[in-house]
């Protein structure tokens, strides 16, 4: 009969290096016997003067424990996977596995690479997961399934129908919901031998480095610049690997920043884009298997770290490119200019990340209520009666989903080339999804001496949530 013994990490080094020997034998104690011949050092580790085997050493045949058996004298079929697990040493404070978990983590254990060791690694790991949206799910299920042992999640937003179309945590049941309340429940599923810690907050300047310090490893799920760069700063500060990943329409990157001499985020961009420039996956879209994708490689990347196998991607950034199927990769470096983690930083604390992202405050966006208008004024002046010049700035596509009638039609991207259309003294309400693009617009009629330019606040998300029920939410 043919089998396989595999050889955990503590004995490897009395079996020159193997971590699986291909035996013959029909039951253990042939199986051991032509082990020993095969590699003699290993034997004196095993068996005990008397050949029984030691008490520290149990053996499992397909992972039942031949104790439970007939010892040495269980039969042995063929193309069996026998295991040696002996008691290893590590403090009142090293993680032991009941049977379950024995069971529950065998494909670990058969991999040479992880085996009792590398799992004892991941049960003794605490990760990070900062916002629980189309990357945080997926993250969040696969580090919870491979059993990290602490998991702490970041984010104080409600489960949306909108989100259900890429983050996988969430169901139909569960909309209204807090993300982080359903999302310990379904992971204490899914793996009852993890520790779920929640914050359910805001990560900010005040806490950040609070929360952070607990924690071995960060995986950056956010989708603001803000707390990107946050997380980021923090990350240096704290000497904690950033496990970066970001998605937007089908384009996803991936790369390890601040690990083991690489860069930090701001070594490749130093600054944020000006706001607007670069939509948000609400007002761009996503592809809804996208973060599953993305989110998958943070966390085998967050696994190798722990277990430090393979190369993971520090000094390289990975984008994955999901209608050619391409995955392109590019070098990095650090910056030994960095203003955080170069050779003469000039960060060396937290610093306000709206205003360094150029996001005006309360104070600013107070000084701004001159020129918006709120989808209940515009209701009210169109029932008196009112004309009113309201462009709606969305793509044609969006037009298709939703739409309010009467409304004139100018893609965002053509509006340059209408401005003769209009008078600079009227009136003109801009409109788009949320009002985000259509607050640009209106700052761009205004630097052309449209003074009178507004902001419909909310857009269309606003008419159909006060005005208009029946207009679909997209």
């Amino acid at each position: 009969m043919h089998s396989k013994v595999y050889i955990p990490s503590p004995l490897r080094r009395f079996a020159e290096g193997n971590s699986v020997v291909e035996v013959e034998g029909g039951d253990i104690q042939t199986v051991l016997n032509d082990l020993f011949r095969k590699l003699p050092d290993i034997q004196q580790q095993i068996m005990d003067d008397k050949g029984s085997l030691r008490n520290f050493v149990n053996v499992y045949i397909n992972r039942e424990d031949i104790r439970t058996q007939e010892g040495l004298d269980t039969k042995v079929n063929e193309g069996a996977e026998i295991r040696i697990i002996p008691s290893i040493a590590g403090g009142n404070d090293a993680p032991v596995f009941n049977h379950k978990e024995f069971r529950r983590y065998s494909r670990h254990f058969t991999l040479p690479e992880v085996g009792v060791d590398g799992q004892k690694k991941l049960k003794s790991a605490k990760v990070l997961i900062v916002g629980m949206g189309g990357l945080g799910c997926p993250v969040s299920l696969y580090l919870t399934a491979a059993g990290i042992g602490t998991i702490g999640i970041v984010d104080f937003d409600v489960i949306d129908e909108t989100n259900l179309q890429r983050q996988i945590l969430y169901g139909v049941g569960d909309v209204g919901q807090p993300k982080l309340k359903v999302a310990k429940e379904r992971l204490n599923d899914l793996n009852p031998y993890v520790e779920i810690i929640l914050h359910e907050e805001p990560l900010t300047s005040e806490n950040a480095l609070d929360i952070i310090k607990n924690y071995d490893i960060v995986v950056d799920g956010t989708d603001n610049f803000p707390t990107r760069y946050l997380v980021n700063d923090a990350c240096v500060f704290l000497n904690k690997p950033n496990v970066y990943g970001s998605i937007f329409r089908f384009d996803g990157q991936a790369s390890v920043f601040h690990h083991d001499g690489g860069p930090c985020y701001r070594c490749l961009y130093p600054e944020p884009p000006p706001p607007g420039l670069v939509p948000s996956c609400a007002e761009g879209g996503v592809l809804g298997v996208l973060p599953g994708i993305i989110g998958s490689i943070q966390a085998t990347e967050a696994i190798k770290i722990i277990l430090r196998i393979g190369e993971n991607l520090n000094k390289r950034l990975m984008l994955y490119d999901s209608l050619s199927m391409k995955v392109t990769e590019l070098k990095t470096q650090r910056d030994e200019n960095c203003v955080v983690c170069g050779n003469n930083p000039t960060i060396t604390e937290l610093i306000d990340y709206k205003e360094f992202c150029g996001m005006p405050d309360e104070t600013e966006q107070h000084s701004l209520n001159d020129h918006e208008i709120s989808v209940k004024e515009v209701k009210n002046r169109l029932d008196k009666g009112e004309e009113l010049t309201i462009i709606d700035i969305r793509e044609p596509f969006e037009l298709q989903i939703a739409s309010i009638p009467g409304v004139k039609h100018i893609p965002m991207n053509a509006i340059p080339n209408h401005l003769d259309e209009f008078n600079t003294d009227e009136e003109l309400i801009v409109m788009c999804r949320t009002g985000i693009r259509s607050a640009e617009v209106r700052d761009f009629l205004q630097s052309k001496d449209y003074k009178n330019a507004k902001n419909m606040t909310g857009g269309i998300r606003a008419w159909s949530e006060e005005i208009d029920s029946s207009v679909p939410i997209y």
